[in-house]
């Protein structure tokens, strides 16, 4: 896709209302589970949002505290190599991006999708670990 000054424009203002939004105290959320969340529109190669609301798929990774995550995007697209994980959600074929690790509020959570499988989210972990 290609980024323009439009795009950046448009996700400053979602990001602004994102901040100044009252927390979302009743939203809880847990290691394992997937989300839509708003990532925005990034810089460079960083994993971006889609549509309206900059969004895409999230798999959280660990939860430090009731308000922020790490968490790691998730994409429908077949990616094979080192930094990606694939797996099957449903009947769907889906792929972790493991290079694109980052901490999130809870914010940009929009709704949560369902919960990944214990062994696909160890494996996952362990990869991780591997990286540092």
């Amino acid at each position: 896709m290609e980024k323009n000054l439009n795009d950046f424009i448009e996700w400053t203002k979602i990001k602004i209302r994102l901040h100044l939004s009252q927390a979302k105290e009743k939203l809880y959320f847990k290691e394992r589970e997937m989300w839509w969340a708003s990532l925005g529109m990034n810089i460079g190669y960083e994993t971006d949002g889609k549509n309206d609301k900059f969004e895409r798929p999230i798999l959280i990774i660990k939860v430090f505290n009731r308000d922020v995550m790490w968490m790691l995007p998730l994409t429908s697209k077949e990616k094979t190599g080192q930094f990606y994980h694939q797996f099957k959600f449903g009947d769907a074929n889906s792929t972790v991006i493991l290079s694109q690790l980052r901490l999130i509020s809870k914010k940009r959570l929009l709704r949560k999708i369902g919960m990944m499988s214990e062994k696909d989210f160890i494996e996952i972990v362990n990869r991780i670990k591997g990286f540092i």
